[in-house]
């Protein structure tokens, strides 16, 4: 069986990176392709020295007007991958944490139990701010309060799929089938309808109760602090156009910002992530790199989070 690829498209996401990263690869993936466009923290700095060590491929991602980034550097990925021994591949972005329960298991054993399948059905679940106003510097040590559950009637999921099989992908699962009947299944391997993996892409699995049964989750942290979420207005929308998703109080943030239980399931991974991010610090470069990359937050923080743009970035009474 081919290795498993990571891909993600990343803009002004170097705070993020090694802890996503460190994590990832601690629990099979890799190659690991990242792809950005008009970085200006210098994350592009940060993955150049990751790339020198090995540790994954960074991809400029230029985008023609009106092209959305996502779109763009996921086709330029798969074209990457297409020369490699890669058989598998997740697109996550740097707020995803793929955590094969209990506990953040090996991703080989969710390809394993897909046996033929072509496609692996992976719910998110949302955690939310945990209360923290600031970033704390990391995320799965200080982000563990969540959802109770996915609810059936609106969870999303992204996949982990053959991508050989498929001529594209959207940023939820691949489109465009390259043979006749792909086979999707959930991560314990039970069938789903392969019905969403034709037409325009999409964001759901049926039925929906089995795709979210199998024994994995994506842990998305789509909030985090109130200053990393308000941030996003500046970076942008990967797969649309500007809206005022990143907003307060906006229809985005009351479904993401999910406090209402713990889940700490991810953190037994945390001994081995934590040393992994140590390991990848020391690389030559590394640290200095992702020093800049935490005073470029700092200082666009300090510019951009003014009484004016809170105000602007805040919805008052949103229904």
């Amino acid at each position: 069986m081919g290795r498993i690829a990571l891909v993600s498209c990343m803009r002004n996401e170097g705070i993020h990176l090694l802890e996503w990263l460190a994590y990832h690869r601690v629990i099979g993936f890799g190659p690991v392709v990242v792809c950005t466009n008009d970085c200006a923290d210098g994350s592009d700095s940060l993955l150049d020295r990751l790339a020198d060590a090995g540790a994954v491929t960074h991809l400029l991602n230029p985008l023609p007007p009106g092209t959305p980034p996502q779109a763009a550097g996921i086709a330029r990925a798969m074209a990457h991958l297409a020369s490699t021994d890669a058989d598998w591949l997740a697109h996550l972005d740097s707020d995803e944490f793929l955590n094969i329960l209990p506990g953040a298991g090996p991703v080989q054993h969710i390809t394993e139990r897909a046996g033929d399948a072509h496609v692996i059905a992976l719910p998110w679940h949302l955690f939310g701010d945990n209360g923290h106003a600031d970033w704390p510097g990391e995320t799965l040590p200080a982000f563990t309060a969540c959802q109770a559950a996915p609810d059936p009637a609106t969870v999303k999921f992204k996949s982990l799929f053959r991508f050989r099989a498929f001529a594209t992908a959207s940023d939820h699962m691949p489109t465009r089938p390259l043979i006749d009947a792909p086979l999707a299944v959930n991560a314990g391997g039970e069938p789903l309808s392969s019905a969403p993996l034709h037409g325009k892409p999409r964001s759901r699995f049926h039925p929906v109760e089995t795709a979210l049964r199998g024994g994995a989750q994506v842990n998305h942290y789509a909030i985090r602090s109130t200053d990393v979420f308000l941030l996003k207005n500046d970076r942008g929308r990967g797969m649309g156009p500007p809206s005022d998703k990143y907003h307060l109080g906006s229809k985005w943030h009351r479904i993401a910002n999910r406090n209402d239980t713990q889940d700490r399931s991810i953190l037994a991974r945390w001994p081995e992530t934590a040393a992994e991010l140590a390991r990848l610090r020391a690389l030559p470069g590394v640290a200095e790199a992702e020093t800049r990359c935490r005073d470029w937050f700092a200082a666009t923080k300090a510019t951009r989070l003014t009484p004016q743009n809170l105000t602007r970035w805040t919805r008052r009474g949103a229904a």
